[in-house]
């Protein structure tokens, strides 16, 4: 069944290059909203545990997607140069103020731009909409509980910029080995760890650690819109290598308010080196990671036709919205959040048929 989604995922990059379609010829340079499966043969496109399903007349295993990423990207590669979805993702970890099992995102991908455009366009999308909602840059948000004094966030441009590496280096006085890969990275990686009391639970790799290291020295000083840049090669499997500093890529992540927000990058686009990270991935996997990237062939497959120089770009509608309302659980910006069931006993609940007929009653009460 792979092997067959494989030669019509080939077919299909080869239809979209080939066809002309005189209607969508009309359309280029204009952005396009699509919509890409929620079931995928393979999780991929973030590092996430998904939820899994089975295919009952397939009788196969199928996953919720954690992210539209990969598909968006083959459609790319066919010759739609704009595209963006506006949708669900599935991601099964814990419930907390800023997580929801189930969230929206926007994600686009962008040919012949790379990730110094995207910052110019999150500066500019972001900082406009605040001014268009407020009448200035600047917001009152109750981040210590709504019986405390509000923060203010200021979302005037340009945004302050974090090298994630070199920063980090600098407020930790550490001196991390540039071969991040290598045995002698992850020793001294897990010795900065538990010299700061830095909890990371097993599997311990490098990137893990460094996850754990940045979250404990960076992010808490984001508070401000701030865009920590140039991640790790081993943290970005799906981010074009640097142009001028090895190891490093061309990544971003936008924190406001010490969360992030936005994830963008130039997108890696050469098929040896994707297949490469993937199986770096795959040893994380096997080493315990059950948040590392899986090997996809069909989207290298994918690569092989040729996607051009291409930026991508998601975003948290969700956190966006927290941030604009003045929300402190990610809940209040859910219409129908997760929720823990009750500790009763079905009996003392009443019938299936009874919390059908009352469940207008106690749809919107939320904890």
């Amino acid at each position: 069944i792979y092997e067959s989604e494989l030669l019509c995922s080939a077919k299909r990059e080869l239809d979209n290059t080939q066809r002309e379609d005189k209607s969508r010829r009309k359309e280029d340079g204009k952005a396009r909203q699509v919509e890409t499966p929620m079931l995928h043969m393979i999780p991929g496109g973030a590092a996430a545990r998904p939820f899994m399903t089975d295919h009952n007349d397939l009788n196969i295993k199928q996953y919720m997607r954690i992210s539209p990423e990969l598909h968006l990207k083959q459609l790319v590669v066919g010759g739609l140069d704009r595209v963006y979805e506006i949708g669900k993702q599935f991601r099964n970890e814990g419930i907390d103020l800023i997580h929801n099992p189930e969230f929206t995102t926007c994600e686009f991908y962008m040919a012949y731009a790379d990730y110094h455009d995207l910052m110019e366009m999150t500066e500019d999308m972001l900082s406009g909409m605040v001014k268009e909602l407020t009448g200035g840059y600047k917001v009152k948000f109750h981040a210590n509980g709504y019986n405390k004094e509000p923060i203010e966030i200021d979302f005037t441009p340009p945004f302050r910029r974090i090298d994630m590496i070199a920063d980090l280096e600098k407020m930790a006085n550490l001196n991390i080995p540039k071969y991040l890969a290598s045995e002698e990275a992850n020793k001294y990686l897990i010795d900065a760890c538990a010299r700061f009391d830095v909890e990371c639970a097993h599997p311990m790799t490098s990137a893990r650690l460094l996850d754990k290291l940045v979250g404990h020295f960076l992010e808490g000083t984001c508070v401000n819109p701030t865009f920590i840049m140039n991640h790790p090669e081993i943290m970005s499997p799906l981010a074009k290598s640097h142009r001028s500093i090895k190891g490093l890529t061309e990544r971003f992540e936008l924190f406001i308010n010490q969360h992030e927000i936005c994830n963008a990058y130039t997108e890696l686009n050469d098929p040896v080196v994707q297949r490469q990270r993937f199986a770096d991935q795959l040893k994380d996997r096997q080493s315990g990671d059950d948040e590392a990237m899986a090997m996809d062939e069909a989207f290298c497959t994918a690569l092989e036709y040729g996607l051009p120089p291409t930026g991508g770009w998601g975003l948290g509608i969700d956190r966006l919205a927290m941030l604009l309302t003045d929300s402190q659980n990610i809940k209040e910006v859910i219409l129908f959040p997760a929720m823990k069931p009750q500790d009763e006993p079905a009996a003392a609940r009443g019938t299936l048929e009874e919390i059908h007929s009352n469940s207008w009653s106690f749809a919107f009460c939320f904890d």
